[in-house]
């Protein structure tokens, strides 16, 4: 994302929002999974998906990847200071159960993918790894442990931006969702109900969200 001298801005991300025109949907995987396709086909516009990623010896039948950057300039863009990058990690599968160890797990598994993922500099301003579950109904445990959750570290007191585990529950034969309190792209999950209408475009939302 550029900010110029005169207050404009542009988004940058792992594809442009204008790689495709506005009435034709980006190339993207197929899941023979009819709900994660759903929710692939309303991610398409702002994340770089994939298909069978495997971390840590699991595989998540559906990733997705979205990279912002934001970089201001002073009267020509070749004059640029200020840039910092944010970065969000989506990781989705189908669980036949779930309970409260397994959530532990998966923040954990958070932990370790920011030591591995993220290099601390002064460009980072924020990632965040979402894990995104698919159950056959959501139990109120889950629910309470999922709705308080927020699992924010600053990276040198914040000097290197910070990094946040999120959350997501879905429970879509029900049409029911617990997602924690950034988890913001729990929306896409929520295929029951209309997407949000893309109006300045999906990029400069979440530009807006990110960096106010």
């Amino acid at each position: 994302m550029s900010e110029g001298a005169d207050g404009t801005d542009a988004v940058g991300a792992g594809a442009s929002e204008t790689a495709a025109p506005a009435d034709e949907a980006p190339s993207r995987p197929v899941w023979e999974d009819d709900y994660l396709d759903e929710v692939a086909a309303r991610l398409q516009y702002s994340f770089d998906l994939e298909r069978d990623v495997t971390v840590e010896g699991e595989t998540w039948p559906l990733y997705g990847q979205l990279n912002l950057e934001r970089e201001k300039y002073f009267l020509h863009p070749s004059i640029s200071y200020g840039r910092h990058d944010s970065d969000e990690h989506l990781f989705a599968r189908r669980a036949a159960d779930l309970d409260t160890d397994d959530l532990d797990s998966l923040v954990e598994r958070g932990h370790r993918l920011a030591d591995e993922r993220i290099t601390p500099n002064e460009r980072h301003y924020s990632t965040e790894f979402t894990f995104a579950l698919v159950v056959p109904e959501i139990d109120a445990a889950v629910r309470d442990y999922v709705s308080d959750f927020r699992e924010r570290t600053l990276l040198k007191y914040g000097y290197y931006g910070h990094y946040e585990v999120n959350l997501i529950v879905v429970a879509p034969e029900r049409e029911a969702c617990v997602a924690s309190e950034e988890a913001d792209v729990a929306d896409a999950f929520r295929t029951w109900d209309a997407p949000a209408t893309r109006d300045r475009g999906l990029f400069g939302r979440v530009a807006d969200a990110i960096f106010g």
